[in-house]
């Protein structure tokens, strides 16, 4: 029995070296212009999930989801996210699908998050993809109020929409 531990021991210990060997001499490819294999884009998608899930406080957002709210969250978001997460005026953004994920479209795909999850992605960033944490850059409430309108950009009020949609 001991030999079996043995030897599953060092089935395990080859198998890490080997993968790191492999890591470390360059064979894994690392290019961000070419689809990654399906197995990569799974793993990373819910590795990304379930951590932002562990990590996020349980926090609600302290901001009501009114015109004036929205509005300020709008123009949070259009100065600052929309050039990769797209706008109506710009709903085909190459330079979010440029990055490695992809950043979200957020017209073609409304976030879906809960607030608190979306908060901290926003406060903190995405590692190993082109999204800032904006701590230090936004305020807690500008990082709050472009939370809300992220949450609330697929079912906007018909002033702000239209705001939205004009291109302010």
């Amino acid at each position: 029995m001991k030999k079996f531990f043995l030897g599953v021991l060092l089935t395990i210990l080859v198998a890490v070296v080997g993968g790191l060997c492999v890591a470390l001499l360059g064979f894994l490819p690392t290019r961000a212009n070419v689809p990654p294999p399906s197995w990569e884009a799974g793993i990373a998608g819910h590795a990304m999930d379930a951590s932002v899930e562990r990590h996020a406080p349980k926090a609600t957002n302290p901001f009501e989801a009114n015109e004036d709210n929205l509005n300020q969250g709008m123009v949070i978001y259009t100065m600052n996210c929309a050039v990769c997460h797209g706008s109506p005026a710009k709903k085909d953004n190459a330079l979010g699908r440029s990055f490695y994920p992809p950043a979200p479209q957020f017209l073609k795909d409304p976030a879906d998050m809960p607030d608190n999850e979306n908060f901290w992605i926003v406060e903190n960033g995405v590692r190993y993809t082109g999204m800032p944490g904006w701590k230090g850059t936004l305020s807690e409430e500008q990082m709050w109020k472009v939370t809300l309108f992220i949450g609330n950009m697929s079912n906007l009020p018909p002033a702000v929409k239209a705001k939205w949609e004009g291109g302010q």
